[in-house]
């Protein structure tokens, strides 16, 4: 029996302003690669020493991949992403690199505030141990 799943007919929504300021204030963020209004292809660009990623959710696993690259750099990469655990790239760099994860309670409210989410969301945190060392494998 086969079932329905909403989807969004856009990529382009804005993270819940109280949401994003409760993680700025603890990661104080420098850089967003791929802002609703983004005029540079944040897949193919440098990104800051702290930055927060909200990607297209159409094509979130390969912002994982790029953060995860930014991340051996010696960056932090803190991300807004659809909580879905049963995908490659939750497995093998996420968990495989044990990431903190940070499951969202309840659904956000995307764009005005007033269009909940249809699936949970998570904070994926890539970030260097308090040694500066990377704990992430090669």
């Amino acid at each position: 029996m086969g079932g329905y799943m909403q989807t969004a007919k856009s990529d382009d929504w804005t993270t819940p302003k109280d949401f994003y300021d409760k993680l700025n204030e603890e990661f104080h963020f420098d850089y967003d690669p791929c802002p609703v209004d983004f005029q540079k292809d944040g897949l193919t660009t440098e990104w800051g020493k702290s930055n927060f990623i909200n990607p297209p959710y159409s094509d979130w696993q390969k912002w994982v991949k790029k953060g995860f690259e930014e991340f051996k750099k010696g960056k932090l990469c803190v991300f807004l992403l659809p909580s879905r655990t049963d995908t490659k790239a939750f497995h093998e760099i996420i968990l495989a690199n044990k990431f903190e994860v940070r499951f969202v309670k309840g659904r956000l409210k995307f764009g005005d505030g007033k269009i909940p989410s249809v699936f949970p969301s998570m904070i994926v945190i890539m970030k260097q141990n308090t040694n500066g060392r990377i704990l992430a494998k090669e």
